[in-house]
Order: C-alpha cells, then sequence, then structure tokens
C-alpha cells in the first residue's frame, strides 16, 4: 500500500499539465515492482470532486511493461474495476484506487483506514508533500501495518534538514502570498539565516507585522509592486554571490496575472550560482523550466513539497514523519 502525491494540475478538459509529482515517486514503485510486489497506489487529487481516472491514465504512460489497473469501487465486490481490481492483482502488477477524498480520508478516520489495510500488507509513505496533514492515509493507516518512507521521501527529509545546520553565508528567500503561514519559519530561521529576504505578496503584511531587523531584506521601491523591479534583482544577486547556500520558497510576482520575469530572473541567478540551493513551493515549481529545475539540481535539490516543506522547515517534523516513527 504506497501512498503518493499524484494531485497533478489538470486543466478543465482532463489534460495533465505537469507530471513530475508522478515521476518523483517512479523510483520506489518500481522498487517494489522490481522485488515483485503488488503495488496499491493511494493519492488524493484537489478537493475530492474529480476522479483519479485521467491521471492513472497519464501515469500507464510510465509503466511501458507493467499492468496499471484502476479500482474505480475497492468496496464493490461485484463491479468488475471495483475490488476484484485489488483481489486479482497479480506479482509485478499496478493498481490505483479512486480519489482518497471521495471517502473519509480527510477526517483521519480508523474506520477508513482498517478498510484500507486489509488491501496490504505493507505501507509506503512516498508522498512527502501531503505530510504535514493529519489525514486517515497519512497519519492512521501506518499505524496498522508495518510501515517504511520512500525514496523520495527520505531524499526530501535529509535535504530539507541541511537548512537547520546549513553553510554560512546563508540566505532565505520567501515570496508567494499568505506570509501568516510562512511567519513561523522567518521567526525560526533569523536565529539561522545570515539573510531573510521577503518579496512577493508577502513583502507588504511582512513589514506590517516583523519588527525592525538587520537580517531582514524587502523589495527596492514599491511593496506592493506586481513584479520584482531591477534593483530587487541587483540586490538579491550580489547575496547569492556571497552566500554558500540559499533556501527558497515562494515566486516574486504575481504570477497568475503573468508578472513572472522576476521569479524566472531568479531561478537563473540560483541555477548558475556556486552555493547549495534548496528550492520548493509548488507555485514556484510551476514557474521552473526543465532545463533550469535540472542545473539547480546538479548543486542543489528541488524539493515537490509546498506547505510541508515550510511546516517541515518550521517545527523539525510532520505528522507523517511521526506517523512512520511511532
Amino acid at each position: 500500500m504506497m501512498r503518493v502525491d499524484w494531485n497533478v494540475p489538470v486543466d478543465e478538459t482532463g489534460k495533465i499539465l505537469d507530471t513530475s509529482r508522478i515521476e518523483a515517486t517512479l523510483p520506489t514503485i518500481n522498487f517494489a515492482l522490481e522485488k515483485g510486489a503488488k503495488v496499491i497506489i493511494m493519492s488524493h487529487l484537489g478537493d475530492g470532486a474529480d476522479s483519479l481516472e485521467a491521471v492513472v491514465k497519464e501515469a500507464e504512460k510510465f509503466f511501458p511493461n507493467t499492468k496499471v489497473k484502476f479500482a474505480r469501487d475497492p468496496w464493490n465486490a461485484s463491479s468488475p474495476d471495483g475490488k476484484k481490481v485489488l483481489e486479482y492483482l497479480q506479482n509485478g502488477e499496478v493498481a490505483v484506487i479512486e480519489n482518497l477524498r471521495f471517502w473519509m480520508e480527510k477526517e483521519n478516520d480508523k474506520n477508513f483506514a482498517e478498510q484500507l489495510s486489509k488491501f496490504g500488507d505493507i505501507y509506503v509513505n512516498e508522498a512527502f508533500p501531503c505530510s504535514h496533514r493529519k489525514h486517515t492515509s497519512i497519519d492512521e493507516l501506518p499505524k496498522l501495518l508495518p510501515h517504511f518512507a520512500g525514496l523520495k521521501f527520505l531524499e526530501e527529509y535529509k535535504e530539507l534538514s541541511e537548512a537547520f545546520e546549513p553553510e554560512h553565508p546563508f540566505l532565505l528567500i520567501l515570496g508567494g502570498a499568505k506570509f501568516d503561514t510562512k511567519l513561523p519559519l522567518v521567526e525560526k530561521f533569523l536565529n539561522i539565516a545570515d539573510d531573510v529576504f521577503i518579496g512577493g505578496a508577502s513583502a507588504v503584511k511582512a513589514s506590517e507585522i516583523l519588527p525592525e531587523n538587520s537580517k531582514i531584506i524587502f523589495p527596492v521601491g514599491d511593496y506592493a509592486a506586481l513584479d520584482a523591479n531591477t534593483e530587487t534583482l541587483e540586490v538579491l544577486s550580489e547575496k547569492i554571490k556571497n552566500a554558500k547556500f540559499v533556501l527558497w520558497n515562494g515566486p516574486l510576482g504575481d504570477y497568475e496575472k503573468g508578472f513572472v520575469a522576476g521569479t524566472v530572473a531568479l531561478a537563473r541567478m540560483l541555477a548558475e550560482s556556486d552555493a547549495k540551493v534548496v528550492v520548493g513551493g509548488g507555485d514556484t515549481l510551476v514557474l521552473l523550466k526543465p532545463e533550469i529545475k535540472n542545473q539547480i539540481s546538479s548543486h542543489g535539490f528541488v524539493s515537490t513539497a509546498g506547505g510541508a516543506m515550510l511546516d517541515f522547515l518550521a517545527n523539525g517534523t510532520l505528522p507523517g514523519i511521526e506517523a512512520l516513527q511511532n
């Protein structure tokens, strides 16, 4: 039983816009398949209104030599795409259960966990980006089965943990909206980082509530600007040139309205820097071209996590990590 994060972006026509979350889980799935396991995939999609069927069809492309089956209603014993899919699954095959949020996933329900546990022998959490939520498949299910972390999960834990004892100078860059979710991170890393830049839609709110601190850097000019200007990028460029470790989460502009130039420029600076770079956040990753991601990965780490990254860095743990440790 493998919990993954296949909550991929899907357009109005059902087209999958980005498969990176699927690709991130492949090493762990293939490891289990090569050992002869039957792999049952669990994921959510959106808020629970949409079927995972389109995602499963897209995922099939990554398993050219493996049957991938879809359990639309795993509780229905008479349906050909119901419980029978799981009962007749063969060694080396994959089955994907319908969107967990169709049922009692968000409620962290013990009865739902018991129902899921009957389908498998071992539980693997390969959904680090979802592990900040106390949901059934993250928190309750591992209590009922022998449990392990997936390969990508372990990599996320290891790479993000470097921020707790980084090389110096250490530059923290925060953008995007919802500054309230980033405030605990700022409060913690003011004691660790050498510089903390706060831009994007977070700049105005941050300037209003944070006390004056020589480590905190804001955009040059209008804090409410729709994108980072040249002067702001020059400040960041100088800091990046001197940095040994850079942690970045959140775009510098209102990307939903097309203001992406500042974020793309920052990404290029980080890709070309000599620092160890750790980048994360769903909105941030959407704006990074594959070649930029690859260039950053060559001397750093691109996290698949958004909210989970912020919570882990602020607290040093997550409900999903504690469930595995317990």
